[in-house]
């Protein structure tokens, strides 16, 4: 059974996953960077670090959210890059930021599902997902969409959470996720089950080789990952 925000609902994984989101939008860019003490700027910036030699012209992020990644990811300079995500809540946030910065004629916000995008085939140079793809419903589905929708050539690069596995790292790592956020996010957000939800997820995550063979699965080309923080997150890319 996957793991679901909240288990009392019936609602399929996606419903509850956009729910959760809408309810912490107005706080999440907050607690994102306050729990992790601010070392998750770092983190896009190594994932965006891995599209500057392709200099792709059109990008698409995936799991956008707030947009940012998105944002940071017009250090690469491309033409445009257009993100969805499937909670209008976030892009609500992120349409603001990029009205406040002057950036809506470079980044484009869409609401739509990540499992069934609507874009033509071979319409994006690059494709990006930043802590998003442990909440599809179905994982090789939308890692299917984002290989039909980069052209061939085209750079997928994905930044999800890991679970470290050296000691000390992995208890304190777990002792903070299960004890510390899970109470902060819920004080602060005032969703008793988002950040409860969020160590749930990653546990279940395929995280590391697991992720590789995902990506093999549904076609993608030499896939490669890389260990950031002690094994906190990991940055995986491929092509197509």
């Amino acid at each position: 059974m996957s793991v679901v925000p909240y288990r009392d609902q019936r609602d399929s994984k996606k419903s509850q996953v956009a729910q959760m989101f809408n309810s912490i939008a107005h706080r999440y860019d907050f607690l994102n960077h306050f729990l992790s003490a601010g070392i998750d700027h770092y983190w896009r910036r190594r994932a965006v670090d891995e599209l500057l030699a392709s200099k792709p012209r059109r990008i698409l992020d995936v799991a956008t959210g707030t947009a940012d990644l998105a944002i940071a990811a017009l250090r690469a300079d491309p033409e445009h890059i257009t993100g969805v995500d499937i909670s209008e809540g976030m892009l609500s946030v992120g349409r603001q930021k990029l009205t406040e910065r002057h950036l809506t004629d470079r980044i484009t916000l869409l609401q739509g599902d990540s499992e069934a995008l609507d874009f033509p085939d071979n319409s994006f140079d690059a494709i990006m997902a930043a802590y998003g793809v442990r909440n599809f419903e179905n994982l090789d589905r939308g890692l299917a969409e984002m290989y039909r929708v980069l052209r061939p050539g085209g750079k997928l690069v994905v930044l999800e959470f890991s679970k470290p596995r050296a000691f000390p790292m992995k208890q304190l790592y777990n002792g903070y996720f299960k004890f510390v956020l899970p109470t902060v996010g819920k004080l602060i957000s005032q969703d008793r089950a988002a950040y409860s939800y969020l160590p749930e997820s990653v546990q279940a995550f395929p995280d590391g080789e697991g992720f590789l063979q995902h990506l093999r699965q549904v076609g993608f080309e030499t896939p490669k990952w890389k260990s950031l923080t002690f094994g906190i997150s990991s940055i995986y890319t491929a092509s197509k």
